[in-house]
């Protein structure tokens, strides 16, 4: 069963912080995977990481440091360090 229920927390988690990665109308949602690059797949410049931190930080309660911002490549880097900093 403890499978099962990280499983579930997995995929709510997931499922939450892919809405919250990148808000852009025009990335289809359903090619967003933990392994997509956020400023390569997805064109994303400066400004589009600031507003994705800010969004992440109001949306789960947490700081996200600026040396840390740099090693957000990835939707799963972004998944990780929320999951990892949330209380």
């Amino acid at each position: 069963m403890p499978d099962a229920k990280r499983g579930l927390t997995i995929s709510i988690s997931w499922d939450i912080k892919k809405e919250s990665v990148l808000r852009r109308e025009t990335i289809d949602p359903a090619k967003i995977t933990m392994d997509s690059d956020i400023m390569g797949d997805f064109e994303a410049d400066s400004l589009d990481i600031v507003d994705m931190v800010m969004t992440l930080e109001d949306e789960f309660g947490i700081e996200v440091p600026d040396d840390a911002i740099e090693n957000l490549r990835t939707v799963g880097d972004v998944v990780k360090f929320v999951d990892s900093h949330k209380g």
